[in-house]
C-alpha cells in the first residue's frame, strides 16, 4: 500500500496547475498614452517666433524642479520633416506645423483657471505670450483638433518626400540652366528625385525635359 500512496501523491502533484509568473509593469510608450490625461485637457499658448522648441525644453525642465508634473503632463511642438533636393544633394529639414503655438496639457483649478504656480511659471519664461482664451481662463482644444494635433506630433514612419507646388498641367517658367526663361507644362511630378518632368518647345517640337524642381516656377498668367 505504500507504493499506491506514493504513486497518488505523485500524480496529484503532477496534475496541479503551474504557477503563474508574476507579471511585470510594462512601460507605456507615448503611443499608448491616452488623448486626453483623465482631469487634464489640452490648451494652446501663443509663444515668440522661433522660440517654441526653447519655451517647450524650459517648460518642461522647471516643472519637473518645482514639482508640478501632477497638474502639468505633455507639452508638443508638432513637426513634419521635408526633404529637399539641390544639385543632387538631400538633405532633411524639420518644419514647425503650428509656428508660434505651443501645446500644454494641464489641469485647471474648479474655476477654469490656471492654477498660480503653474501661471506664473509659465509666464516667467522668456519667449511666452498667453494662452488662448480670456481673463486668465485658457480655452480647451476641442477633440477634432487634439487628434490632429496628436497625430503630427507623431514620428514619420517613412522617408518624407519632396514638397512640391506643382501639378500636371502648371504652365511654367524655367529659372537657371541652358533653357533659361523658357516656358512650359509640367508633364510629371517625380518627388523621390526631386524632379520634374515638363514639355517645353525646342525647334519648334514638344519635349519632354526633367529638371529639379528648384530650377523651375509657376509661369505668371
Amino acid at each position: 500500500m505504500p507504493e499506491d500512496q506514493d504513486n497518488l501523491q505523485q500524480e496529484e502533484t503532477e496534475n496541479q496547475p503551474e504557477a503563474e509568473a508574476p507579471v511585470e509593469d510594462k512601460p507605456t510608450s507615448p503611443e499608448e498614452e491616452p488623448m486626453i490625461t483623465p482631469g487634464m485637457n489640452w490648451f494652446v499658448l501663443r509663444v515668440a517666433s522661433n522660440k517654441e522648441d526653447s519655451v517647450k525644453e524650459t517648460l518642461l525642465r522647471k516643472i519637473k524642479i518645482e514639482g508640478l508634473v501632477h497638474l502639468v503632463n505633455r507639452i508638443l511642438v508638432p513637426t513634419e520633416k521635408q526633404k529637399t533636393i539641390k544639385a543632387g544633394k538631400q538633405k532633411i529639414l524639420e518644419k514647425k506645423l503650428y509656428p508660434g503655438y505651443v501645446f500644454v496639457e494641464m489641469r485647471l483649478e474648479d474655476d477654469g483657471r490656471i492654477p498660480q504656480d503653474v501661471f506664473f511659471l509659465i509666464k516667467e519664461t522668456t519667449g511666452v505670450g498667453d494662452f488662448i482664451g480670456t481673463a486668465g481662463r485658457p480655452a480647451a482644444m476641442s477633440i477634432p483638433e487634439i487628434e490632429k494635433m496628436l497625430q503630427a506630433s507623431k514620428p514619420a514612419e517613412q522617408q518624407p518626400e519632396v514638397k512640391m507646388e506643382f501639378q500636371k498641367g502648371d504652365q511654367i517658367k524655367i529659372k537657371e540652366g541652358p533653357f533659361e526663361n523658357m516656358e512650359g507644362t509640367v508633364d510629371k511630378i517625380l518627388p523621390d528625385q526631386g524632379k520634374v518632368r515638363v514639355i517645353v518647345m525646342i525647334f519648334g517640337r514638344a519635349t519632354p525635359v526633367e529638371l529639379e524642381y528648384w530650377l523651375i516656377e509657376k509661369a505668371e498668367e
